[in-house]
């Protein structure tokens, strides 16, 4: 294929952290099958685990930033104490335009924009953040929003968009899509800096598009994620903005505003605009949501609990959050995260919040699939270490909660590792929820390799009873999921 290796880095980058390390960028797709193992891999679980993440292809212009990256999926397979790896790129429309030019065409997040250009428009849909399977494919996307990649989970081969409707061509959509395992149903918003700014929507599990409503917000907002539950979607306006003055001039500013509530839109899985009922909390702003579903309370009244790990706010909160790091990081130098909860009490309307955690440093919450929509006991978190420059985070460990109990455990190896999100894969015959593994990339900083971390979930604390030793590095990335192997194709 004649991949472009990073040689003649430009002077500009080769102090660049974001390309160093963990970070660097890799340049061959492989297909492999036989590993050195410590440990050894358990027998008793199949599937595999798909993680997303940046990989430039070729050398950036400018700044580069982590999130700059073009897309790149890796997936572990495991079957009767087996395992294969496979990685290859997001074969996305901004690629393929920088492979027929021969560079990189279009700007990072710290390059100005053309004249009168927006960030919606400017910059290249990397599809580098998250991935979910639906519908026989894997969806590969991209926090700013646009358009959704299907991959086939077995080859990796980009195969097309989620466009079977042309209600959904040019919608941004975000990231944080849900998918309902016991219904097969694809939840989805779709946000940007035109009226009504955001849209939701529903394709079933046989990819047809069956509900698609706008949902009218105030202005540009900069949501990331949502939840869903047995009955209901429910979406996020956090109160950081997009300034419309800057906007109308072509810039990109944001701006957080604490004298506004966050509000959430709790909508029927199908229902209509006159059906959203919106619910307010206090001005915050967060990333990832863990869990919601259902609840009946002690009077009798239905209420939809949200847990997730918004930004921690100063003890005496003076109205003030740093909105360049809310863009542009992740867990770097100062950012703290709370374990959190929301209410929102159907029959009265009011909302109820309150922390669950604020001494753990957590994010990059993970159920098991399963309980997507429904009430869980256990969550599975990355734990935050103290970051290493001032744009970087470190992802040092695994946590998990026991919501029940309301205790948790974690595990930290020690100076050195780098984690990835790490989804749960049940046991075959699992006879409890926790009842399965942990599977992840880590970064081994000491031996400079990427290995394939296995760990008992009942056993965090333990630590990996497999390690198996990848012959090429998984550059630092974002979002994954585990697909049982009930539901993948056959080869």
């Amino acid at each position: 294929m004649g991949l472009e290796t990073l040689v003649d880095t430009p002077p500009y980058l080769i102090d660049n952290p974001n390309l160093q390390g963990g970070f660097a960028p890799v340049d061959q797709e492989l297909v492999v099958h036989e590993f050195e193992v410590i440990g050894e891999i358990p027998s008793d679980f199949s599937g595999m685990y798909v993680r997303n993440g940046p990989v430039p292809q070729h050398t950036p212009k400018g700044k580069y930033h982590w999130y700059d990256g073009d897309g790149m999926l890796h997936a572990v397979h495991f079957q009767q104490g087996r395992m294969s790896y496979r990685n290859r790129w997001v074969n996305t429309d901004g690629l393929q335009a920088d492979r027929a030019a021969g560079e990189s065409l279009a700007p990072g997040l710290k390059q100005k924009l053309p004249e009168g250009a927006l960030p919606d428009h400017a910059l290249k849909n990397t599809s580098n953040t998250d991935v979910k399977y639906h519908n026989g494919k894997l969806l590969s996307m991209w926090y700013r929003g646009g358009a959704v990649y299907q991959v086939d989970p077995l080859s990796l081969e980009t195969v097309g968009k989620l466009e079977p409707d042309p209600r959904l061509k040019g919608l941004q959509i975000s990231a944080h899509s849900r998918v309902d395992e016991r219904t097969g149903e694809y939840m989805f918003f779709a946000y940007g800096n035109l009226h009504p700014y955001m849209h939701y929507g529903v394709v079933n599990a046989s990819g047809q598009l069956q509900t698609l409503i706008p949902v009218e917000l105030p202005g540009p907002r900069l949501p990331h994620d949502m939840a869903i539950t047995a009955n209901y979607s429910i979406l996020h306006d956090f109160p950081l903005i997009n300034n419309p003055e800057a906007l109308k001039a072509g810039r990109y500013s944001l701006e957080f505003h604490p004298e506004w509530n966050s509000r959430f839109a709790v909508i029927p899985r199908h229902g209509s605009v006159d059906q959203i009922r919106w619910f307010e909390a206090d001005p915050r702003y967060m990333l990832h949501v863990a869990n919601a579903w259902e609840e009946v309370n002690d009077q009798g009244e239905t209420e939809i609990v949200m847990l997730g790990t918004p930004y921690a706010m100063p003890k005496q909160f003076d109205g003030s959050l740093d909105v360049k790091r809310l863009l542009f990081t992740i867990g770097t130098q100062g950012t703290e995260y709370e374990f959190y909860q929301w209410r929102f009490n159907l029959s009265t309307g009011q909302t109820r919040e309150s922390v669950v955690d604020d001494i753990l440093n957590t994010e990059f919450p993970m159920i098991n699939g399963w309980y997507q929509g429904y009430k869980n006991r256990y969550t599975y978190h990355v734990l935050m270490g103290r970051a290493r420059t001032v744009e970087q985070p470190h992802f040092a460990g695994l946590a998990k909660y026991d919501l029940e109990t309301g205790s948790a455990v974690t595990y930290h190896p020690g100076e050195g590792y780098w984690f990835s999100e790490a989804p749960f894969a049940p046991r075959d015959n699992p006879q409890a929820e926790d009842d399965g593994y942990l599977v992840g990339f880590v970064w081994n900083g000491l031996q400079e390799r990427s290995e394939v971390w296995i760990i008992d979930a009942q056993k965090l604390a333990n630590g990996p009873v497999a390690r198996v030793i990848l012959p090429q590095r998984v550059p630092h990335g974002f979002h994954s999921t585990w697909v049982r192997e009930a539901l993948l194709p056959q080869a």
